[in-house]
């Protein structure tokens, strides 16, 4: 005879996999919020650099190809 009957361990089987479910649950989206965070910083860092190139840009004169 079992130490606990089928018909209550597939109580706990299931809710270990209920708690494993929420687990991975939570992980996924504070990966999703830090994935999110990390793209719109990278964004912004884009636009700083792009800023600040472009009056660099502006007062350089063309160089001539050299053929």
């Amino acid at each position: 005879m079992p130490a606990v009957a089928l018909h209550e361990a597939e109580k706990y089987v299931a809710g270990a996999y209920v708690v494993l479910f929420l687990l991975v649950l939570v992980y996924v989206a504070i990966m999703a919020a830090k994935l999110s965070r990390i793209e719109r910083e990278l964004g912004e860092l884009g636009e700083a650099v792009a800023e600040r190139e472009a009056p660099a840009r502006e007062q350089a004169p063309a160089e001539p190809v050299a053929r």
